[in-house]
């Protein structure tokens, strides 16, 4: 897939949102980076298929809440598609355990509120891009709380 993260290589990203300002502001922040490139932009998940098809990015910024087709739908949807998927990091505005654990479900490899400063998403795509797994503090912990653990 275009845009795997190796040393030296840029990572590609497609950020799908329905909010213009959080698709110009995340594209503002990634740009940045000498070693992300966002690729494309979509405002809802009927168009997430087509354009990683066309652009084949490593990491697809994919926010929760859309109209028509939503992020996990469009996310389940994405990685069953390709034997070889982009990762899928999930950025949504709600901190609510259901869209996390439905996420996390669906395939994705992270999950991050907009919130988070700019320097915190660089480093989530980053991290999603390597092939690691990535949550919100709180949203650790009220699983691992949900699943028995202590502490």
């Amino acid at each position: 897939m275009t845009g795997q993260t190796t040393d030296g290589e840029l990572t590609g990203v497609l950020i799908v949102d329905d909010d213009e300002l959080v698709r110009i502001g995340l594209r503002a922040i990634l740009d940045a980076q000498p070693d992300l490139r966002v690729l494309a932009e979509a405002t809802d998940g009927a168009e997430v298929l087509p354009l990683v098809a066309r652009h084949r990015p490593r990491v697809v910024l994919m926010d929760v809440r859309m109209p028509g087709i939503d992020g996990i739908q469009a996310t389940r949807s994405l990685l069953a598609a390709s034997a070889d998927p982009p990762r899928v990091l999930v950025v949504t505005t709600f901190e609510n355990d259901e869209y996390v654990y439905d996420a996390l479900r669906a395939g994705a490899s992270g999950f991050l509120l907009k919130r988070a400063r700019p320097a915190e998403v660089v480093e989530a795509v980053r991290v999603v891009a390597r092939g690691d797994s990535l949550l919100f503090p709180a949203a650790i912990r009220r699983l691992v709380g949900a699943y028995g653990g202590r502490g």
